[in-house]
């Protein structure tokens, strides 16, 4: 059996309880930017800050920013991008361009996901889970690019921060400090 055909078994499965409260971060598994595939379950143990982002968006240099917090705090974080273009067509690259995109103007080498949709009817599931678990901050739609949802030890979400807040902010280190 293909990994293909194990990751849409698995992703079928998923999508027959979405909704379940039981659900943890450790249970997805998506196709990665460049090659293979990104295993939250993989991550236990760690915290996990992922980022819906855009190349063309004036949030754009929060890239920068990522990275050095991934560098800063990699034992114990791992940061995910998901590429999206929901928002006023600003990621429209391939998933090939997106990731050169990226190499290029701000060296990241934390994992990216494959170009995703992060609302509406096409919406990914993992996206569904981020924006309807309970957490301290809000539920809902995501309003624009590079909102961040940071996921504790234990695979559960703990905070949600909007597109404003600055990945070294003091809101997030702070968090992470915790």
């Amino acid at each position: 059996m293909s990994l293909i055909h194990l990751f849409f078994i698995a992703t079928f499965a998923f999508n027959s309880n979405p909704n379940s409260t039981d659900m943890t971060i450790y249970d997805f598994k998506v196709p990665a930017l460049e090659s293979g595939f990104i295993d939250f379950s993989e991550f236990k143990g760690k915290k996990i800050l992922i980022v819906n982002t855009a190349s063309e968006c004036g949030y754009t240099p929060q890239y920068k920013q990522l990275e050095d917090l991934y560098g800063e705090f990699n034992d114990e974080l791992v940061i995910v991008g998901f590429p999206a273009n929901n928002f006023g067509g600003q990621e429209s690259g391939t998933n090939d361009e997106i990731a050169a995109f990226c190499e290029k103007n701000y060296g990241v080498t934390f994992p990216m996901a494959q170009k995703v949709s992060v609302k509406g009817s096409d919406q990914h599931e993992l996206f569904k889970w981020l924006t309807t678990e309970v957490n301290p901050d809000f539920t809902g739609d995501i309003k624009w690019n590079f909102e961040k949802f940071l996921i504790d030890e234990q695979g559960k979400l703990i905070h949600r921060y909007r597109s404003a807040v600055e990945p070294l902010g003091e809101e997030i280190l702070n968090a992470l400090e915790k």
